[in-house]
């Protein structure tokens, strides 16, 4: 009891936060045959859910619901004989607690050594980026930072190029990490600051720097992410108004089904109002545009794209828009397995153990437009998607414990070395 009543102090300070979502729920559910993923997929669009985590035949998936929907759902349930049980009662209720352990986490790190950094615990986007800004300061001979572009609310879009050589030894394979498409994924910046981490201030595999450029994009998605820390949790698209005539009052697009790969022709959505609006042409959007060219720049010498999404445990490779194997399956799958064994060696016992495979197949559910699919398209041997670990049924919120974040930094970063070093070996 002593506990929640802090929790409901702190709440009660942050004006208001989270009132959005009084009277939301959220659902465990799991399907045990395709036929229910695919039906679970139906009730999308016509009982307005959100699926923080897709349900597969083989891991729950986690579903927001409206009050409004909530007795349909439970009946459309019930007539599929789907499995489910509730998550979360008072939805705002979990997000407050949330904010509660992130704050405390800071309390202890300001006590311990007296700074938080992004990679110890969920941060805003000023603390971000004011990250970039330090260790490009710090150390110039190795380190550039770019700023791209503005971002569609005109915030600067900014990543780090990491070279001995700045970028002009032809020889070296560049690998190119990017976080934060969606987001409410908090998760994905902390794990792509951590590699910035590892190859700057901490560099423990000095190969990683004579071997290898690399290009290291936190937070893609700026004004999702600001949006997501300061007024709506759960954003999950970017913050553009110009992509449909109802862009003003349903603002964003779903940055992974912007790219320019089959784009709208699976797992979207032409409703502005939905989260998987795939906008109204590939690349509509500023933020994708900014990654889109990062590849093309390097083409010629990326052999790994990683791109850090939340949650699920697993590494998805292409394609994800149909489920059919690229040519270069074999190398995909095989890279994959041993990131997969590489994360797993470091994992907590109570982290679920990452799946490896095609997207579609994986997650039962094909989407178009995905950066994976476009990367691979283009060219890049080997491209991923990252799902890091998430929720689990002894979890509070909606997100991981903020004390559990080095942990997820490091073996993810352990599984980044062994795909680059393997990219190297089979396409450097």
């Amino acid at each position: 009891m002593k506990i929640w009543a802090i929790v409901l102090l702190t709440a009660a300070a942050v004006c208001a936060k989270h009132e959005k979502y009084i009277g939301w729920k959220s659902y465990i559910v799991q399907p045990s045959t395709l036929e229910q993923v695919k039906a679970l997929h139906l009730l999308e669009p016509t009982l307005e859910l959100d699926f923080l985590s897709h349900a597969t035949t083989s891991r729950e998936g986690v579903v927001l619901v409206k009050p409004e929907h909530q007795a349909d759902f439970i009946a459309a349930l019930a007539k599929l004989e789907v499995e489910y049980k509730v998550h979360a009662e008072n939805i705002k209720e979990k997000l407050d607690y949330d904010d509660f352990l992130i704050e405390r986490r800071n309390r202890e790190i300001r006590a311990r050594n007296g700074r938080s950094l992004p990679y110890d615990n969920y941060q805003t986007l000023e603390a971000i980026d004011a990250y970039l800004d330090e260790i490009a300061a710090k150390y110039p001979d190795t380190v550039t930072l770019v700023e791209p572009a503005k971002s569609f609310e005109g915030r600067t879009i900014k990543y780090l190029k990491i070279s001995t050589t700045n970028f002009e030894d032809d020889s070296k394979p560049v690998i190119f990490i990017d976080g934060g498409i969606h987001s409410r994924e908090w998760i994905s910046p902390p794990t792509v600051t951590y590699a910035i981490h590892k190859l700057t201030e901490d560099v423990t595999d000095p190969d990683l720097l004579d071997n290898f450029d690399w290009i290291i994009l936190p937070i893609v998605n700026p004004d999702g992410y600001k949006y997501s820390h300061d007024t709506d949790r759960f954003w999950r698209k970017t913050r553009s108004t110009d992509q449909h005539t109802l862009g003003f009052f349903c603002p964003g697009v779903d940055g992974n089904r912007n790219y320019d790969f089959a784009w709208n022709t699976a797992g979207t959505s032409n409703n502005p109002c939905t989260e998987i609006f795939a906008g109204s042409k590939p690349l509509s959007e500023i933020e994708t545009q900014v990654v889109a060219e990062i590849m093309k720049t390097y083409l010629p010498r990326m052999t790994l794209y990683l791109t850090m999404h939340s949650f699920g445990s697993m590494i998805l490779y292409p394609w994800g828009h149909d489920g059919s194997l690229s040519q270069q399956a074999l190398a995909l799958h095989t890279v994959g397995i041993n990131m997969a064994e590489a994360i797993h060696e470091r994992a907590l016992p109570n982290f679920p153990r990452y799946q490896v495979g095609n997207s579609a197949l994986v997650i039962q559910y094909a989407a178009a437009g995905a950066a994976e699919d476009y990367a691979h398209s283009l060219g890049v041997p080997l491209s991923y998607t990252y799902e890091l670990p998430g929720l689990s049924r002894d979890m509070w919120g909606f997100h991981l414990d903020p004390a559990y974040i080095p942990q997820v930094c490091e073996e993810t970063w352990a599984g980044i070395i062994v795909g680059a070093r393997r990219s190297r070996e089979l396409f450097g």
